[in-house]
């Protein structure tokens, strides 16, 4: 109801303009809608090209992929919130992966990472990677909050210090930094099982994982204190500060949050990907930060719906899915991403200067 009273309002807004008014109307609307655009044609394209891009199979691929980034993607959503990003997300997601990995290996398994270990529970270890995710966080946030450093530094830091830990983990026994496989059949039936299908096609089950997750982060974001603090804050810190908001912990919060995102996205990755390594999680954080732009989580701060971030993956793992279908090579797929994220951010900051 309420969307159908703004379309109507924005109709009467529209009538009233001038033809100069309304040129310069659709030209705006062209240009921030660019990504939908280009997105309907790359739909297109490729079914033309390709029929199979909208069967079962493919639909399936693009929503399990999508469920996979999306712990990710609004963990680092929180930080673009408060005007900042977070370059060690894919690093921290790799740690945890192989973390995973190693605490859940089959007993069978010849290679085992830690042979006298039993087969962990799965809730203990989702508890541990979560914990390692959060101190990261925690660690970022600290160092944002308290020195007012550039987030960009503190996680470039921190990304470094991760890959070298995930490098010494992956050391550990004798392991020399061979592939962490041979997973247990429960953790793998646990992650990747399925209990329903499409078209004859199995929904992995951290699909419905994920969801869970968004609707827990559309309640901390809109039913909380804590997610009113974080808008405050990315809005005008200043101001949040003198209306009695806590601007040194909110941060803290925010970014020890975004860290147990990214444990439980190394924990889901472990299974999906069956063997984990150090160049697991490498370059994640760039396809949650344009989802999250394109999803209209803007770095000006203070701007941001879950309900857009679920969007933005999806449309961006839509447009990685058809690249396939189209046999782009992968190297020309890094520049696309790199080019996405560009012309993404660039409509962005051109929205803020309009409004400004």
């Amino acid at each position: 109801m309420r969307a159908f009273t703004n379309m109507k309002q924005s109709y009467s807004r529209y009538q009233a303009m001038d033809s100069k008014d309304k040129k310069t109307f659709w030209k705006e609307a062209i240009i921030n809608n660019a990504i939908y655009f280009l997105l309907l044609i790359v739909v297109i394209y490729t079914t033309v090209q390709n029929p199979n891009f909208i069967k079962a199979p493919s639909i399936v691929n693009i929503i399990s992929l999508s469920a996979a980034n999306l712990p990710i993607a609004c963990g680092i959503a929180g930080c673009i919130v408060l005007t900042g990003t977070d370059l060690s997300a894919g690093r921290v997601v790799g740690l945890t992966a192989c973390i995973s990995a190693s605490l859940l290996q089959s007993l069978s398994y010849a290679s085992r990472m830690f042979p006298e270990l039993p087969v962990l529970p799965i809730p203990v270890v989702i508890l541990a990677v979560i914990v390692v995710g959060g101190i990261v966080g925690l660690v970022n946030g600290f160092f944002v909050a308290k020195f007012q450093l550039h987030p960009f530094i503190v996680t470039l830091a921190t990304q470094l210090i991760v890959y070298g830990i995930l490098l010494m983990y992956i050391m550990i026994n004798g392991n020399n930094g061979q592939p962490l496989s041979g997973l247990d059949d429960s953790f793998k039936n646990f992650v990747t099982g399925s209990f329903i299908g499409l078209g004859g096609v199995a929904i992995p089950n951290f699909v419905w994982y994920a969801c869970i997750i968004v609707v827990i982060m559309w309640f901390i974001w809109n039913k909380t204190t804590f997610g009113k603090n974080m808008f405050a804050v990315g809005s005008n810190p200043e101001a949040a500060n003198v209306s009695g908001v806590n601007v040194m912990k909110t941060t803290i919060l925010v970014h020890t949050l975004a860290g147990m995102m990214y444990g439980i996205t190394g924990f889901i990755e472990a299974a999906r990907t069956a063997s984990n390594s150090a160049a697991t999680g490498l370059n994640y954080e760039c396809d949650a930060i344009a989802a999250c732009v394109i999803g209209g989580v803007s770095f000006v701060g203070g701007t941001g719906k879950i309900s857009g971030i679920v969007m933005g993956v999806v449309l961006l793992r839509i447009i990685f899915v058809a690249l396939n279908f189209l046999s782009i090579n992968a190297a020309m797929q890094y520049v696309i991403k790199g080019l996405i994220i560009l012309v993404v951010c660039a409509i962005d900051m051109r929205k803020y200067l309009v409004r400004k």
